[in-house]
């Protein structure tokens, strides 16, 4: 018999109790997903006008099971974003209302630049003026950077006129609250979210099948590849002088991989979740380890943040309209802005150059002719090397805590390779690598043949999805008792 006092109080102890690594891999997030989504079919089908308020409210006991207290910082900047976009609009097209922009942008920044930069512009300065600032003890809010994104979008095309100015708060809060995107996107533009939200489509059996698959591919990809992988990543990059050259290479290997299954899981979660609802979310990534160049990877890696940069970052600056020098300059400065709002850390500042190096070298060898070399599997397989090759090391400086770190796995892996190394490690560490080797090998796979295995799940019978579903669930719920690590991208 249910004890009703026991269940009320573990009840009101998870709604009133944060949790530092609350994701969709927790079980406690599924369970409570299952009752959401029970009580949110039935609203749908007789009180769809209470349908956005629910979610809304969904949405803020997410952001609270993530953030504490800090998760009144959303509700804030949904507030100050909505009516400050309003007076901005009102205001007399031409300068008055470029400064109103400008100023509705900097309020909108200012909780992000406050609590993610405010030490890191402290240590900067203890170094140029020699002194003693004391750092601030601060939390980062876990989803900060990418609702502010997604608030700022709102603003600049509302201001545009991309998008209506009509959009009422309650749908402008859905869009900023929505909560499969708030800790790591994708980031999502208004014009898309927000016209769905008053015709959500929970009942089309295509969004259901394609949100079942993207969820089970999102679980597989984060609790069975990339914290796998990670265990031994984070021994290599904790002291990399204590192994060999070899080990080093496979730990950089494994952290190229585990980043992609980390994000890209995270990715497909959401947006299958959102498909279970009945919404229709960006493609976040597209097979970026298949890239030929620089300019292709991030076309297809977290592609919602690379056309954000594009559209409010590097297009502002000039993007190529100004010539070759300033189009490479745009390019430079797009990549930095880029690497710092990954981190407050030279160390993502350094990732973000070495990106801005690598895309500028590739434009001016395609405006040198580079595009009219035959397209012959050789050049396709010296470009794909080239490529991979520069992303993982960049990864290196991205991962690792400090300069004398990266240079150290990149020295072991220079310095001392032997071949001996090679067979060692497959003899103490088979399993890991045979994972790495099949995982690197479906990123291959063409999109015709991940389509074809999608749609072969999709037609399956609705006993045998259930089946690998729980199955699938069951290797996490058995995972999660050896620590699931939260996803990387909950720093950002």
């Amino acid at each position: 018999m249910i004890d009703l006092q026991q269940t009320t109080n573990a009840l009101l102890s998870f709604l009133t109790t944060p949790n530092k690594d609350w994701s969709f891999c927790t079980l406690s997030f599924m369970v409570a997903f299952l009752v959401f989504f029970a009580v949110y079919l039935y609203i749908n089908r007789y009180r769809k006008a209470w349908l956005k308020a629910y979610v809304v409210l969904f949405g803020l006991l997410f952001a609270y099971k993530a953030n504490g207290a800090l998760m009144v910082l959303l509700p804030i900047t949904t507030l100050l974003s909505w009516f400050l976009t309003k007076k901005m609009m009102r205001l007399r097209r031409g300068k008055p209302r470029r400064i109103g922009l400008s100023l509705v942008i900097l309020i909108e920044l200012l909780p992000l630049l406050y609590y993610k930069y405010t030490n890191f512009t402290l240590d900067i300065l203890n170094h140029l003026l020699q002194s003693n600032f004391a750092p601030l003890q601060l939390l980062l809010p876990i989803g900060i950077s990418f609702y502010t994104f997604q608030a700022i979008s709102y603003t600049v095309d509302v201001y545009k006129e991309r998008f209506p100015k009509t959009t009422g708060l309650l749908e402008y809060t859905f869009y900023l609250t929505f909560f499969p995107l708030l800790i790591a996107g994708p980031i999502t533009r208004a014009k898309i979210l927000i016209p769905q939200i008053d015709a959500p489509q929970p009942n089309n059996k295509q969004l259901i099948n394609t949100g079942l698959w993207l969820i089970i591919c999102g679980l597989l990809k984060k609790a069975l590849v990339a914290d796998y992988l990670a265990q031994y990543n984070n021994w290599i990059f904790a002291d990399p002088l204590a192994y060999t050259g070899f080990e080093n290479l496979m730990g950089v290997l494994g952290f190229t991989l585990q980043i992609y299954c980390d994000f890209s899981g995270y990715s497909d979660m959401a947006i299958g979740i959102a498909a279970l609802m009945g919404f229709q979310l960006p493609n976040n990534f597209n097979s970026p380890y298949q890239s030929l160049n620089l300019t292709e990877f991030w076309h297809r890696w977290h592609i919602t943040l690379s056309q954000w940069f594009r559209d409010y970052v590097y297009i502002p600056l000039g993007g190529n309209r100004k010539g070759e020098l300033k189009t490479y300059r745009n390019t430079f400065i797009t990549m930095i802005v880029a690497g710092l709002w990954h981190g407050a850390s030279g160390m993502f500042v350094l990732w973000g150059i070495l990106h801005g190096i690598g895309l500028t070298i590739h434009k001016f060898a395609r405006n040198r002719g580079l595009n009219k070399v035959p397209d012959t599997i050789y050049v396709k397989i010296f470009c794909w090397t080239i490529t991979f090759a520069y992303v993982s090391v960049t990864w290196i400086f991205f991962r690792s805590y400090d300069v004398h770190t990266a240079f150290s796995i990149i020295g072991k892996i220079f310095t001392d390779l032997h071949f001996v190394d090679f067979q060692n490690f497959i003899n103490a560490r088979l399993l890991w690598i045979m994972l790495l080797t099949v995982s690197l090998e479906l990123h291959s796979i063409r999109q015709n043949d991940y389509k074809w295995l999608r749609q072969k799940f999709i037609s399956l019978p609705w006993l045998a999805k259930l089946v690998i579903f729980l199955f699938v669930l069951q290797l996490v719920i058995n995972l999660s008792q050896n620590n699931i690590q939260p996803f990387i991208y909950t720093r950002f």
